[in-house]
């Protein structure tokens, strides 16, 4: 019997120990390396879930975002239309200009750049390194450059400066008929004169441009860019002739000077057609640089400010009188020494004697007395009437910004001395475009046609449009405009009191004027005038008409026949040059002064 013999339980035992030892060693690593891979499998799971949600479910908008920040729509502004004169000349134009920007976050240096960039600009350099440091990537750093002051900046190659293609304002004559221009603000906008009446016109309509952008707000050339295009501001031409301008400008900025003058102005008209061929005052400022100027200077006081006209009214007064039938050019009256109305006593500048005066003598020595004599013919609601008719409180018709009417008491408010002080000239108020519009009247047959200073709206398309014609207003018959338009010219003549207004080779009608200047701060007379000369030429078939005024005169004289009538010459006998008018070569009829 084969015996069994089991293996000795020790080593069974031990050899078993040693190799569940072995396997719970293997054992114990696989367990931790599977608990990593299914730690590394979820953090897989994870991120391909979060991949998946970043670029399949969020990544349209995400991508959008992030494209949504470097888009940009930027205004595209209209090229302003040009203010032209009466010949097509530029009186405001717009020319290219660049505006110069910034990227801080490019600019390692900004002491350096600044120091490169302040002698170009003009700017203190420590002022701009502190402009040019920080994080921001996009800011103007100065608007408005020329072009060439650009490509003087560009030559550097300064890290992160950029520019922009902008435009700007240019008035080529400076101060050239500035206060009627007027001018524009930072932003392009007109605030003053023509720009800011006709600004609709001028602006046209800005475009838009979207694009992509890049450092210093760059656009990205590769990407795609929309645009809607900008549409062109319109020309404007005014009735405005450079030339004219030009010569009555210096001329009145010279006697205002000459005569310690607060101001003054000068119109020159064409009483046929309305047109203002020139509206010139003094002081005046430059369109270029219209900031730096206080708003008293850059405003228009041919419109803006109001006077009492003085003996120039005694035209509106003399000619109701002709039209009603009154008198004539001959007529006779005694004026004496001083006449009570309404508890005043009413003297002429001169003192005299008892006079016997003509109609024409009245015009001709410009008598206050007399002219008072000759309304009371006709009465106050007579010559208020008239008075009205020719313009005087009401509007121009030019529509100008801060324009004023003028001003004449309603006449149930007139007291017992306000019709003789109407009568020659005081106690009303007008501007200067009135003041001459009355006398473009007698000029003009009788017929006042209504001041213009616009001629024609010109599209970018090239259609020119002409101004609506003026509107027109008969005040007094043809016959009664040519009787007082040979009184006129006895004023210039021997014996009247502008003889400084005379032009040799042309007939001239005018008349002086010397009122009292109220005081704008008190509201009183202050002992000041505004010394004025009106006239014409050539009178027989008058084609012109100029307007001199000076306010608060303090030395040189006072009367507008010294002060106003060398001024009228002087414009005057340039314009008749300037548009080939001839002397009509006619004799000027001999009116007698003195009755009796």
């Amino acid at each position: 019997m084969k015996q069994m013999t089991a293996p000795p339980r020790q080593q069974r035992n031990s050899g078993g120990s040693n190799n569940y030892r072995h396997q719970v060693g293997i054992s114990g690593r696989g367990r931790r390396g599977s608990v990593l891979l299914i730690i590394t499998a979820i953090a897989f799971s994870l991120f391909a879930v979060r991949l998946v949600d970043l670029q399949v479910v969020k990544g349209p908008d995400l991508a959008a975002a992030a494209l949504e920040q470097r888009i940009k729509t930027k205004s595209i502004p209209a090229i302003r239309g040009n203010i032209l004169d009466t010949k097509g000349e530029p009186l405001a134009t717009t020319v290219e200009a660049r505006d110069v920007t910034a990227d801080q976050t490019l600019i390692s240096d900004p002491a350096a750049v600044g120091t490169a960039l302040a002698p170009i600009l003009g700017v203190d350099a420590a002022v701009l390194a502190n402009r040019l440091t920080g994080t921001r990537r996009y800011m103007y750093i100065a608007k408005g450059l020329s072009p060439a002051t650009w490509r003087e900046i560009e030559a550097l190659r300064l890290p992160g400066i950029f520019s922009e293609q902008t435009q700007r304002r240019l008035y080529p004559g400076g101060d050239l008929a500035a206060n009627v221009i007027g001018f524009v603000g930072a932003d392009g906008k007109g605030l003053g004169g023509i720009e800011y009446a006709m600004q609709g016109l001028l602006a046209g309509k800005s475009g838009t441009q979207t694009y992509e952008r890049g450092a210093g707000n760059r656009i990205i050339t590769t990407s795609d860019i929309t645009s809607n295009h900008a549409v062109q501001g319109s020309n404007v031409q005014l009735t405005i002739d450079r030339d004219i301008q030009l010569v009555a400008q210096r001329q009145i900025a010279r006697q205002v000077v000459a005569t310690s003058s607060d101001s003054g102005t000068v119109i020159v008209m064409d009483p046929r057609s309305g047109y203002i061929l020139a509206m010139a005052t003094a002081p005046t400022f430059d369109s270029n640089s219209a900031a730096s100027f206080d708003d008293a200077v850059r405003g228009n006081r041919a419109l803006s400010e109001i006077y009492e006209p003085g003996s120039t009214s005694k035209v509106m007064t003399l000619a109701a009188v002709v039209d009603q039938g009154a008198a004539n050019a001959g007529s006779a009256f005694t004026i004496p020494s001083g006449l009570k109305r309404g508890g005043k006593v009413f003297h002429d500048h001169d003192p005299h004697g008892t006079l016997h005066l003509t109609l024409a003598g009245i015009m001709a020595k410009s008598s206050n007395m007399g002219t008072i004599l000759a309304a009371e013919r006709i009465g106050k609601t007579k010559l208020y009437d008239y008075i009205k008719a020719f313009g005087i409180a009401e509007p121009t018709g030019l529509k100008f910004p801060g324009e004023s009417r003028g001003r004449i008491p309603d006449l149930q408010d007139w007291s017992p001395t306000t019709f003789p002080t109407v009568a020659f000239g005081q106690g009303l108020s007008v501007n200067s475009v009135q003041a001459a519009s009355v006398f473009s009247t007698i000029a003009n047959d009788g017929v006042r046609v209504q001041p213009t200073l616009m001629k024609s709206i010109i599209a970018p398309d090239g259609t020119v449009t002409p101004a609506p014609a003026p509107k027109t207003v008969k005040v007094v018959k043809a016959s009664t405009a040519k009787t007082v338009r040979a009184m006129l010219e006895s004023v210039v003549g021997k014996g009247g009191t502008a003889p400084q207004a005379a032009i040799p080779g042309y007939r001239v009608g005018g008349k002086t004027g010397t009122a009292q200047y109220v005081d704008p701060v008190c509201g009183c007379y202050n002992g000041g005038v505004v010394a004025s000369f009106i006239g014409m030429a050539p009178a027989d078939n008058p084609q012109l008409v100029v307007a001199v005024s000076l306010v608060n005169p303090k030395r040189n004289g006072r009367y507008g026949g010294e002060l106003g009538a060398p001024v009228f010459k002087r414009v005057m006998t340039y314009a008749l040059q300037a548009r080939s008018i001839p002397p009509t070569g006619k004799t000027a009829p001999r009116l007698l002064l003195t009755a009796g």
